[in-house]
């Protein structure tokens, strides 16, 4: 009843209308010293309306969006986009990340599960699904010859991830955990994905967050709905492991696109918190280091 009575509370059109504002101006030195979930004053930042720009997205209030940005902010402000850097990404799908990445002269090994597995769970009727190389190619974006030049696409199960998948500077995925099969299985990939990196390397995810309860969820199924406390679990394994994980952020937020929570079919916008089965759920990110002797 809440999540109904909610969607029904769609803020004022003066409120989202032709907004988040553009601001001008350019990365954040430290905007991101936590893992956080996605909230309406990220928008409305400096910086989120630059990496909009650069990843020639519409600027709108979408988790989506949020998602993208949040990868580059992170990664941007730990120093590691630049010139031979080595870059893994995940389910990559059809976003603009590999691209951006290799205009910075970053060398991008992407990857996405095999067509065969795509079509059965209907991702690329949706477009939600990278079938090779030319279809992470984004022009506007990174110049083909210097995308030809830094880009290897790979076939790659997130639940097997390859041994020879080693020395990266950075891994990043962007909501793509949750479909793993379970809780545990999208945990595990994250663990997986810094054995993946050189000491001192970053991994960068984001995923579903479940902002209704912190006991009942959605596990076993096509998409999971992940809670404060699970990733509290992962948290204290990665550190018994060695590794460093940003302080956790899991403020809601007040804002009123942040009370605003979407139901199907979902809006283009506002698109912070949508009704999943029952809950409430956003985008959270989180920001791990691979320890040094780890």
């Amino acid at each position: 009843m809440r999540v109904l009575y909610n969607s029904r509370a769609l803020p004022e059109n003066s409120l989202w209308r032709g907004q988040p504002p553009l601001i001008e101006g350019g990365p954040a030195k430290s905007a991101l010293p936590r893992s956080t979930l996605c909230r309406q004053d990220s928008f409305e930042q400096p910086y989120f309306a630059y990496w909009s720009q650069r990843l020639c997205e519409p600027l709108r209030y979408h988790r989506k969006l949020w998602e993208f940005v949040f990868i580059c902010q992170a990664l941007h402000e730990r120093k590691v986009l630049k010139p031979g850097a080595r870059g893994l990404g995940f389910g990559v799908g059809s976003e603009p990340l590999s691209a951006y990445f290799a205009s910075q002269e970053c060398e991008i090994l992407a990857t996405d599960m095999d067509v065969a597995a795509a079509e059965r769970m209907g991702w690329t009727a949706t477009n939600q699904h990278a079938v090779g190389k030319n279809a992470l190619s984004k022009p506007q974006i990174c110049p083909e010859e210097i995308f030809e030049r830094n880009v290897e696409f790979r076939p790659c199960d997130m639940n097997n991830v390859p041994e020879e998948f080693v020395d990266f500077d950075f891994c990043w995925s962007a909501c793509a955990l949750e479909h793993l099969g379970s809780i545990d299985h999208g945990l595990s990939f994250i663990e997986r994905s810094i054995e993946c990196l050189k000491p001192g390397g970053w991994a960068v995810h984001t995923t579903e967050f479940n902002t209704a309860s912190n006991d009942d969820t959605i596990d076993n199924m096509g998409t999971v709905l992940f809670r404060k406390k699970d990733f509290l679990a992962l948290a204290a394994r990665l550190k018994a492991k060695g590794h460093k994980v940003t302080p956790f952020d899991f403020n809601l937020g007040d804002g009123p696109i942040d009370r605003y929570i979407d139901v199907p079919p979902y809006r283009p916008q506002p698109h912070l918190y949508m009704a999943l089965s029952g809950y409430s759920t956003t985008s959270f990110g989180i920001i791990v280091r691979r320890g040094a002797n780890a």
